[in-house]
């Protein structure tokens, strides 16, 4: 399969995805025009049309807590291993998004391997701009160790913005001189803010959900005047030796593809354990779609297996 071959989608999706494109423009309509209450409340739209499209499943409960200082979400599935957690990293651009909004997917996510989840409320952009958010999550994974949970059975799992931070994470938690997580799943990750890869431009038509306009508006206002190669933002230019085994998975139709292949390349060139996953047909973050797309489910269970794989 070719990056510029384009899959035909399930005719199910541009209806699902439309609300989405709706509720992001919205906020990036806010952002560039600088009216910042306007931007609150469409982030809070956003959030809201994530509980109401993607709603926790029976069976798990939920607590608000503050980890070191950063607001953060518990999930607990009925049926959990002792000790076993993942910190799961939102997606959203680092300019929406938040922990109420994705107890749907964490929690089915959960369910699935048996753990207890940590879905940090880390700081967004432009209101605090590179590396708050890598810094919130970082600091919510020390209190996890300092709690006494074994990072030997701690994964941790994101998507888009998130997806990149799960390698991120890895290589400032390495960096800072911290035992490592089992295993990390990167889906869909934005894994560099430059927009150097090809399909960028090869599937700017066939991608339902992100253009290269939007991506570059939310780079610029999450690294204000940091460079977009910065490691902990774009991590094909961090140094991660040395990391745990990550799982990466993308969607054919979307325009991240080139750079998602590019981190599994980087990776691997470090002698890290890496997989790649390559979904015909499917676009961003698909995985929220459960109820409506077989792949969702599958995709899900395919990362839950590889976690579960690395874990006591």
């Amino acid at each position: 399969m070719t990056q510029s071959a384009n899959t035909p989608p399930p005719p199910e999706l541009e209806p699902l995805v439309e609300p989405w494109i709706e509720k992001l423009g919205a906020a990036l309509d806010a952002l560039k025009a600088g009216r910042f209450d306007d931007l609150a409340a469409a982030r809070a739209a956003y959030a809201d049309w994530f509980v109401s499209r993607f709603p926790a499943p029976d069976g798990v409960t939920y607590e608000d807590y503050q980890a070191n200082g950063v607001p953060v979400t518990r999930a607990r599935p009925a049926e959990t291993v002792p000790g076993r957690t993942l910190l799961y990293l939102h997606g959203g651009g680092y300019l929406a998004g938040a922990p109420r909004g994705y107890r749907g997917l964490v929690g089915r996510y959960a369910s699935g391997l048996r753990a207890e989840a940590v879905i940090p409320d880390y700081r967004l952009a432009p209101d605090a701009r590179y590396p708050a958010a890598i810094d919130d999550n970082l600091a919510v994974y020390e209190a996890l160790l300092k709690e006494g949970y074994d990072a030997g059975s701690i994964v941790v799992s994101g998507d888009s913005a998130g997806g990149a931070m799960s390698v991120a994470l890895l290589v400032a938690a390495r960096d800072a001189g911290l035992p490592l997580p089992a295993a990390a799943v990167a889906i869909s990750p934005w894994a560099n803010l430059e927009h150097t890869g090809a399909s960028i431009v090869t599937k700017a038509e066939a991608d339902p959900l992100c253009t290269p306009e939007a991506l570059r508006t939310m780079a610029l206002s999450y690294m204000g005047d940091s460079p977009l190669n910065s490691p902990l933002a774009s991590p094909v230019f961090a140094d991660v030796g040395g990391l745990p085994p990550v799982l990466i998975q993308i969607g054919e139709r979307e325009i991240m593809l080139s750079d998602a292949i590019r981190l599994a390349e980087h990776l691997a060139a470090a002698q890290v354990r890496v997989n790649l996953e390559v979904w015909p047909g499917m676009p961003h973050v698909w995985h929220l779609f459960s109820e409506d797309l077989k792949d969702a489910d599958a995709a899900l269970e395919s990362a839950v297996a590889f976690l579960a794989a690395q874990l006591p």
